[in-house]
């Protein structure tokens, strides 16, 4: 459980730093907004289109690799991060326009593809770790664990790295040399933590088997993407983690901003975001318990229940430009991480038991196939929310070259952007857990029973 979850905890020593990649582009090199906006959309879409095509050449790949194929895609991707992360944040801020957006879009593509070849694999090696639904439940609250922790130090540690003034209130100006050499020294924590993982991590299913019943037949990726979209588990599990990224990444720049010129206390993020993580600690322990009494898609659906409560009080508090308002800001996304925690611990969980569902409805299993084109989802939502808030962003006063001084009318729009995303995303989480995610109790119990029967039934041909 401690290495899995270090895999994710390696995986977001990198990824973590995404959300600084806004602040860093428009405040320190000074790309405009909208430009910044139409090349994050460029780059998400390389993104998100390397995941599926990933995800079929693992699925199709049978050659025989000391490491297992899964593993040894992880470790060529994990020594590629070592210095992809820095290469998105080459402080070269007197260049010519032209060479930053090169610097950017080269640097981002290189790093999402070194990112996708460790990750494609990594979220799929759950569902051959165990076939147990509630060990599947403890190992995706431990993966959730290691991508919290990782984000969460970097959250609360780096905004006192990173920004001018000290230990003082008035840090608020990104010094984005100093970004650089934070993304090299979390490059090699993440290695560290990835090859920890691929050497404690046990696999029990031959992950090199064709995974069909009945006839082999020839790997076919476009069939494979259509029994995607005809997977309703699949599809529900990745509205609702579009959803979640949709609110939380989103978000992160008009976070960042909010703290800067409304509460003028730009480190008092990554301590606002620990203490709204804290739930999901809080819950972890008891998750199998809460699995095995009320099934996996019940619980995410109450818990969506509680993040849209939290995501109404954001937006109806008194939430003032001091020290209370920030304590009722932080009230209400412990009640918004109250909800999200219990999500967040079965997420994982949700997406094994999807492709044991698309081999229970169509005979083939297909991994790498079914995550990554979960992974796809996810990432365009990644790339179009972001861009599409820093729009917004832009629309509601936002001037990035004003770094940490915007205008309180702009600092007033960023409170009530940050309060609307976040209530968004958790309302269309419910909708996907509650009405498109179909597999209750009942019919995971009947699904991994009739499952076991067919491969009973296989060995004993």
């Amino acid at each position: 459980k401690l290495a899995y979850a270090a895999g994710d905890f390696g995986c977001n020593m990198s990824f973590a730093l995404k959300g600084t990649m806004a602040i860093f582009w428009t405040q320190f090199m000074g790309m405009d907004s909208g430009l910044y906006a139409i090349l994050l959309i460029v780059v998400q879409i390389w993104d998100a289109v390397n995941d599926p095509l990933l995800g079929g050449l693992i699925d199709a790949d049978r050659r025989r690799y000391r490491l297992g194929k899964f593993k040894t895609y992880i470790l060529v991707g994990s020594i590629g991060l070592l210095v992809a992360g820095a290469l998105c944040f080459i402080p070269w801020q007197s260049g010519p326009q032209w060479a930053k957006v090169i610097i950017y879009v080269a640097g981002y593509m290189l790093w999402s593809a070194f990112y996708t070849v460790a990750n494609v694999p990594y979220g799929s090696m759950l569902s051959l770790i165990s076939e147990d639904a509630g060990d599947r439940a403890q190992l995706s609250s431990w993966r959730s664990l290691g991508g919290m922790v990782g984000q969460i130090l970097i959250m609360v540690i780096l905004p006192f790295l990173i920004y001018e003034g000290g230990y003082s209130n008035n840090a608020n100006d990104l010094i984005g040399e100093r970004v650089f050499f934070a993304a090299l020294i979390m490059g090699v924590v993440g290695f560290a933590a990835f090859h920890f993982m691929i050497r404690k991590v046990e696999l029990r299913v031959d992950e090199n088997e064709v995974k069909c019943v009945g006839q082999q037949s020839k790997f076919n990726v476009f069939k494979a993407m259509a029994n995607f979209c005809k997977n309703r588990a699949a599809v529900g599990a990745t509205v609702a983690a579009m959803a979640m990224f949709l609110g939380m990444n989103s978000a992160g720049t008009a976070t960042t901003v909010l703290f800067q010129s409304y509460f003028k206390n730009v480190r008092a993020s990554g301590i606002a975001t620990l203490i709204g993580f804290l739930p999901m600690f809080i819950i972890m322990p008891f998750i199998k318990k809460i699995v095995n009494k009320w099934g996996k898609q019940e619980a995410s659906v109450a818990g969506a229940v509680v993040s849209v409560v939290g995501g109404i009080l954001l937006m109806i508090l008194p939430i003032t430009p001091d020290n209370t308002g920030m304590l009722l800001y932080i009230t209400a996304m412990v009640v918004f991480g109250l909800g999200l925690g219990i999500y967040s611990c079965v997420s994982w969980s949700l997406m094994a038991d999807a492709i044991d569902y698309n081999e229970w409805k169509n005979g083939s299993r297909e991994e790498g196939t079914v995550y990554s084109l979960h992974s796809f989802f996810r990432k365009l939502a990644q790339g179009v929310g972001p861009s599409a808030v820093l729009v917004m962003m832009a629309a509601l006063g936002y001037v990035g070259e004003l770094e940490g001084n915007q205008t309180f009318e702009t600092a007033l729009n960023m409170r009530y952007l940050v309060a609307g995303l976040y209530l968004f995303s958790a309302v269309l989480m419910l909708v996907a857990l509650a009405f498109i995610y179909n597999l209750d109790r009942k019919k995971l119990a009947q699904m991994q029973t009739e499952l076991v029967a067919r491969k009973a039934s296989k060995s004993d041909e």
